[in-house]
């Protein structure tokens, strides 16, 4: 295998290096290929153990502070020592001590030794999973649960924490308390696994929050042996191989649907199964082996050879207690009317499928709080039906991906959704304007936190500034298509953390116009231009001409931006002067050309330059960015050609 893969890579000799990273020394041994080095990494000494373990500490404290306040108790160096160097266990050991920040420098040393007695160290993989043990057991019983649910998911596998806590909340797994929504409880315990190490964030949303985790192998195996030992999960196929205690599978858990894996999943007792997550194929499997009544998650997100002819359609429609149901990513082009009969369901996930229209009995869904469909990358967008009665879907909360259809009366009823959070819109028509932007300023008074409009060609934003009550409380504005006008309330918004103008038509000179916004977290501005588009080449021309082909930030503005992204093929010369965008973390361009980058070492947090060059660069790119290549910044710089 591996001389396979040599023979497709080039042989110039131009100094390039391939470095293949493995945890297993038989692999790295058996890779090696005439006169390449293996090279057996070694553990940290103490002065790298050290700064690793107080690195991960300050990233552990709670996010209100970066800095250990002068009540925390100073951890002995035990903790750290013991570790043996190894990365692994000293992180896990900094999550542990960032979450019992009371505890003082001699009950640690009493963990310490009963996790490693007579002045032991950790060396082995076994001698690691007693500081995991040690760490689950003493985590709040919530937690632990939430802990174990991980074992559903496939080894490597990023996990996304939307998907994540929509199937805690529909299992029960969380609750409301103490004044807080269950959505917040879940992303509190979520925020939690993370704090301690238990999971890692991978990707980060725009608005600063985590967007996808992963567990590391060592600690998800344990999670597995653990979740088999309290039979909370069964995994049938995937890395690890764990023998369950009970026959009764309350939570089954697919890796792989080859027949030697349907036959031992079919051979279990799955009369008592509350919960099908199923990865890979579909090919092989029969939903009629469930008892339909008990099953309240079912998860076929991306899974193959599911069609909108698949006799299980009507079978899920007859799993009346179900809460949670994906179907993302398969192959389905059409809901059964039947689909009315879930009174129970929460989330109907139907995102990037062939499904074009929902039917007119989703309206019967009583507990129906999050509608996802359409494809936002393509613009495909999903139709409501022309109809929704008063009072219909009065617990929805997020309604996502839909399309405004000519003659549709549905429009004019969301205004009963008075507890929708998030409404984004991917395809309008030229009628019903006025019903929309109704609904829009009415939501606007009540729950409504994000609004998405992708308007290509309908001209409903040139209505936006004829809103008499705007929406001045959201969190998430993104607007799409010909913006030609810039609406002079969302200079307004006071509580705005991500605002994105995308596909516009707006001059750059807007972009200044935005920096009264104080809790502006992430701003991303981009043009789409085509060559026979001669509205948007006119805009490419006047955001080179004007302020002398310059686009010029003044000290102050953008107190709280971290994230500023600009999309467009033709970028004018950029300048920051000292005090623009003082908090500011991350820059993306992304560009043809580009006229200039002056001030770059004046945006003093900077920690992240990433430029894109889209397709060939000329001669007036390459010089600038060579000479950013030669600059020593503060920030890590990341070109793409």
């Amino acid at each position: 295998m591996w001389q396979t893969i040599l023979n497709c890579l080039p042989r110039k000799e131009q100094g390039s290096r391939i470095i293949v990273t493995t945890r297993f020394e038989a692999v790295a041994k058996n890779s090696l290929v005439d006169h390449d080095y293996f090279h057996q990494m070694g553990t940290l000494g103490d002065d790298g153990a050290k700064d690793l373990f107080n690195r991960s500490l300050s990233e552990c404290r709670d996010t209100q502070s970066t800095k250990a306040s002068q009540n925390d108790q100073v951890p002995p160096e035990r903790i750290w020592k013991m570790c043996g160097g190894l990365p692994l266990p000293i992180v896990t050991m900094a999550g542990l001590v960032a979450s019992n920040k009371d505890k003082k420098p001699e009950e640690w040393n009493d963990v310490c030794k009963t996790l490693f007695p007579e002045q032991q160290v950790c060396q082995k993989p076994e001698e690691f999973m007693r500081i995991i043990n040690y760490c689950y057991g003493v985590l709040p019983s919530d937690l632990k649960i939430c802990c174990l649910y991980f074992s559903i998911f496939p080894k490597g596998r990023k996990i996304s924490k939307k998907r994540l806590m929509r199937r805690w909340i529909s299992e029960g797994l969380v609750s409301e308390k103490q004044g807080l929504s269950v959505e917040d409880v879940a992303e509190t315990c979520f925020n939690q696994l993370i704090k301690r190490q238990i999971i890692r964030p991978v990707e980060n949303s725009t608005d600063g929050k985590v967007k996808s985790c992963q567990v590391h192998d060592m600690v998800l195996e344990y999670i597995i042996s653990k979740a088999a030992e309290e039979n909370f999960v069964t995994v049938v196929g995937g890395q690890w191989s764990v023998p369950t205690r009970s026959n009764k599978v309350r939570r089954m858990s697919l890796h792989s649907s080859d027949s030697k894996h349907a036959r031992k999943a079919y051979a279990m007792n799955l009369s008592h199964v509350r919960s099908l997550t199923v990865f890979g194929s579909l090919e092989q499997q029969r939903f009629k082996s469930f008892k339909t009544g008990i099953v309240q998650v079912l998860d076929l997100e991306s899974c193959s050879g599911f069609k909108a002819n698949h006799a299980s359609v009507s079978d899920i429609c007859k799993m009346t207690l179900l809460k949670y149901l994906s179907l993302r990513g398969t192959d389905i082009s059409v809901l059964p009317p039947n689909i009315g009969d879930l009174k129970y369901l929460e989330t109907l996930d139907i995102r990037q499928t062939e499904v074009e229209e929902l039917p007119k009995t989703v309206v019967l869904l009583e507990r129906i709080s999050n509608i996802l469909g359409g494809d936002k990358r393509t613009r495909k967008a999903l139709k409501l039906p022309k109809e929704i009665k008063k009072g219909a879907m009065k617990t929805l909360r997020v309604l996502s991906g839909i399309e405004i259809t000519e003659g549709s009366t549905a429009v004019s009823n969301l205004h009963e959704l008075t507890g929708l959070k998030k409404l984004a819109i991917y395809k309008l028509h030229k009628s019903g304007h006025d019903e929309l932007l109704s609904t829009i300023q009415y939501l606007g008074g009540y729950s409504l936190k994000t609004l998405v409009i992708d308007d290509e060609s309908s001209e409903f934003h040139d209505k936006l500034d004829e809103m008499s009550t705007p929406p001045l409380y959201l969190n998430a504005l993104e607007l799409s298509g010909k913006l030609c006008n810039f609406p002079e309330w969302i200079t307004k918004l006071g509580d705005i953390v991500k605002l994105t103008l995308s596909a516009t038509l707006l001059g750059a000179e807007n972009l200044v116009r935005l920096r009264g916004l104080k809790t502006l977290f992430s701003l991303t501005f981009s043009v789409c231009a085509t060559k026979h588009d001669p509205d948007i080449a006119a805009i490419l021309h006047k955001n080179k001409s004007d302020y002398g082909g310059e686009i010029f930030f003044p000290p102050g503005g953008f107190a709280n931006l971290k994230l500023f992204r600009i999309f467009t093929p033709i970028l004018p010369s950029l300048n920051f002067s000292g005090g623009a965008m003082p908090g500011l973390e991350r820059l993306e361009l992304c560009f043809k050309r580009l006229e200039g980058l002056h001030g770059v070492d004046k945006l003093k947090l900077l920690h992240d330059l990433i430029l894109t060059v889209d397709g060939k660069a000329d001669n007036t790119t390459k010089s600038i960015l060579n000479d950013l290549k030669a600059a020593k910044g503060n920030y890590t710089l990341s070109i793409k050609e």
